[in-house]
């Protein structure tokens, strides 16, 4: 379906992809889908099935190490590449894969690496990027499969080792939890979905997968088919229904191509379960497309959030950096002049102290003021800073709203409106930023007019009968007029600023963007192709066919119900 792979949607799972590799993950909780399911619940099989490569597999714990699964579809030619990587000991290794073949000793091999020979489990990640024409846009996260008792070689608490692993992940808002659980047994009793439970009550971030369909005992269909319609344990994303390869088809050397055909054909000739292939519930086809769709909206979702935490992040990381100073250069020639400096700066102050001159103890100079004006006008570019974020951000959920309350059911449209709604709005951002810094440039400056200044002076002397809370018996008089000239200034500062920023943030993130915004909904819809951003989303196209498709049946069986009951 080529709807399907929008040009927008590799740029986004690329965007989160990038930030996991950067290893901001240790800081900030990125979007992902992670793959759960007790052993042998048929994980390996469904992801095997969605990339098209064979991954280790086996009755005991196959998967040691979280393996993130990046599947880019290429269309421009048919070469299938693949890399695998991880870290060890800081050090990143590479692996480049030529063929499909090699990457399920590629992953053993990683595995035992992180993890050691046996069967321990490591947190360290394997990464598994593989490009082709044949797997969906897609990022997936697999983690071990949960065991129940220790085997072999396993440590005693390896249950406990898994389930605290799959929980760091799934416990996240950011992440949607892939529950895989055997169609042929009650699935209320998995670990899997217990742990889905806890860390997600509601359901709202749980997608079930329901696998091996075709064991299920003769009698239990219809309770099958009523999970995965959400009528047993409700989840809000529901539940969809796979068939894969099994060990005897492994067996009988059937390709994974062969595969999905007899997927199609197993659901489409079982009664039971042919309603759920026409309702988009079945086929691993169906599943690929659905997890996509489910891994864009929800980075597009959780972004903000992402970029909230990343600038909180970045906050209070520069106020502990500044909190423990600059420290001792680790260069050895800024090494010396380090030391030279710290000589200096102590032999500058026994200076001014031992050659003060003739002034008197408590002289305040207009130095003074200048340095006390500076100090407080600068710390009032944070809160200013701060408003113009506060309004970016006002201005953006807002017209969001508006674009996705009339362009809901036209994704193509809505995509396109996207870019200038982004792009202008952090271009007025980056320009009224740049425009408040070289306010508070010049407000380093100490101006104002002269007569705005004295009438501000007189006004503040003929208040000062309550001393602005100064006792004259406890101030020097060098000290009161001090805070006379700085509540002078400071007022005047603060009235030129309360006037000036508004006006640049309203000129920036109102007017200019919004004119910029307007052009370019012109533009586009006056573009060469109004059809094409008008083109329906796939699901709401294939859900009205199928509607259609059984309207017509059912006109259908009705007309012949009333030929047989006139004829009668």
């Amino acid at each position: 379906n080529e709807n399907h792979y929008e040009e927008k949607v590799r740029p986004c799972i690329d965007l989160v992809d990038s930030l996991r590799s950067l290893g901001v993950e240790k800081d900030l909780n990125l979007p992902a889908i992670a793959v759960i399911g007790d052993q042998s619940s048929g994980k390996s099989s469904v992801l095997e099935a969605l990339s098209g490569v064979a991954l280790p597999r086996g009755t005991g714990i196959v998967t040691r190490c979280p393996l993130e699964l990046k599947l880019k579809k290429i269309t421009k030619d048919n070469n299938w590449r693949g890399v695998l990587s991880y870290k060890k000991l800081k050090e990143e290794k590479e692996k480049i894969l030529k063929d499909p073949a090699e990457i399920e000793n590629a992953v053993l091999h990683a595995q035992t690496v992180l993890a050691g020979k046996g069967e321990g489990i490591s947190h360290d990640m394997i990464t598994l990027e593989i490009q082709s024409s044949d797997v969906p846009d897609l990022t997936l996260i697999d983690l071990p499969g949960i065991a129940r008792v220790a085997t072999g070689n396993q440590p005693l608490d390896i249950e406990e080792q898994i389930k605290d692993l799959i929980e760091k992940f799934i416990k996240r808002q950011e992440t949607i939890s892939l529950v895989v659980v055997p169609a042929n047994i009650d699935i209320a009793t998995t670990e899997a979905l217990r742990m889905a439970s806890k860390v997600d009550p509601t359901g709202q971030r749980t997608l079930g997968i329901l696998t091996k369909p075709d064991l299920v005992d003769k009698g239990m269909e219809e309770m099958v088919v009523r999970t995965v319609n959400n009528q047993v344990i409700q989840l809000k994303k529901g539940y969809m229904i796979v068939k894969c390869r099994g060990q005897q088809d492994i067996n009988d050397k059937l390709n994974l191509v062969q595969a999905l055909e007899k997927e199609k054909e197993f659901f489409k000739g079982n009664s039971h379960f042919r309603a759920l292939l026409e309702d988009g519930k079945a086929t691993i086809p169906l599943l690929a497309e659905r997890l996509t769709k489910e891994l864009v909206e929800h980075i597009a979702k959780t972004l903000p959030q992402v970029q909230k935490q990343l600038e909180m992040k970045l906050e209070k990381t520069s106020k502990d950096l500044k909190m423990l100073g600059d420290g001792v250069p680790l260069d050895e020639n800024e090494k010396t002049n380090f030391l030279i400096m710290e000589i200096l700066r102590d032999e500058v102050q026994e200076y001014v102290r031992t050659r003060r001159g003739k002034e008197l103890p408590g002289f305040v100079s207009y130095r003074t003021f200048e340095t006390i004006v500076k100090k407080h006008t600068e710390e009032l570019e944070e809160p200013a800073l701060k408003l113009l974020k506060d309004v970016k951000e006002l201005v953006h959920t807002c017209v969001d709203h508006i674009v996705n309350s009339h362009f809901s059911a036209f994704s193509h449209l809505l995509r396109a409106a996207k870019d200038p709604i982004e792009d202008f709005l952090e271009e007025q951002f980056q320009i009224a930023e740049e425009k408040i810094h070289s306010q508070f440039k010049m407000e380093k400056m100490v101006y104002s007019q002269d007569e705005l200044y004295s009438s501000q002076l007189d006004t503040v002397k003929q208040k000062s009968s309550t001393g602005f809370g100064l006792k004259a018996s406890f101030v020097s008089a060098d000290v009161r007029e001090m805070s006379y000239h700085l509540t002078s200034y400071l007022k005047i500062t603060c009235d030129r600023l309360a006037n000036q920023i508004p006006l640049i943030v309203q000129y920036h993130m109102l007017d200019q963007y919004i004119s910029q915004l307007q052009n370019a909904m012109l533009a586009l819809i006056g573009g060469n192709n109004p059809g094409m951003l008008l083109r329906e989303d796939s699901v709401v196209a294939r859900k009205r066919k199928e509607l259609k498709d059984r309207l017509d049946r059912l006109k259908s069986a009705g007309k012949i119900l009333s030929k047989f009951v006139h004829s009668a």
